[in-house]
C-alpha cells in the first residue's frame, strides 16, 4: 500500500469517524439536530472538530491521490504523513481541552501543521506542471 493510500484512507477514517462520533453523542443525549453552542459542550466539540476536518480533509486526499500517483519525491511524501499527522493532532486538541476558548497546544500544532503542509503540498502540485 502506498503512503498515499494510507494517508488518504486515514483522513477518510478520521472524517467518517467523526460523524459517528458525533451521532452516538446525539443518541446518548437524546439531541436530534442542533447543539448548545457552549464552546465546553462534548456535543458542540465533537460537531465542531468534524465540521473542521471536514473542510480540510477532501482537498488534502485530492492533493496527497495526485501527488502520489505522480511518483512524489521524499520530500512531499514525508508531508503527506505529517499533513495526516497534524488533523489528528488538531482533533485530539479539539476534544482533549475542557473547552474550545482555551488555548490548546495540540490544536495549535495540528492546525499550524495543516496549514504549512497543505501549503507546502500545493507548490509540490506546482512544480508537477
Amino acid at each position: 500500500m502506498s503512503v498515499a493510500i494510507l494517508c488518504t484512507a486515514l483522513l477518510g477514517l478520521l472524517v467518517f469517524g467523526l460523524g459517528m462520533a458525533v451521532s452516538i453523542q446525539r443518541g446518548q443525549t437524546n439531541t436530534l439536530f442542533g447543539a448548545n453552542p457552549d464552546p465546553a459542550d462534548r456535543m458542540y466539540r465533537l460537531i465542531r472538530a468534524h465540521g473542521n476536518a471536514t473542510e480540510f480533509a477532501p482537498m488534502l486526499a485530492v492533493l496527497i491521490l495526485y501527488l502520489g500517483a505522480q511518483g512524489a519525491g521524499t520530500w512531499v511524501v514525508w508531508t503527506m504523513v505529517i499533513v495526516t499527522a497534524c488533523r489528528y493532532l488538531h482533533v485530539a486538541g479539539m476534544l482533549m481541552g475542557p473547552s474550545l476558548e482555551q488555548v490548546q497546544p495540540l490544536r495549535f500544532v495540528g492546525a499550524l501543521g495543516t496549514y504549512l503542509g497543505g501549503l507546502a503540498l500545493c507548490v509540490a502540485l506546482f512544480m508537477t506542471g
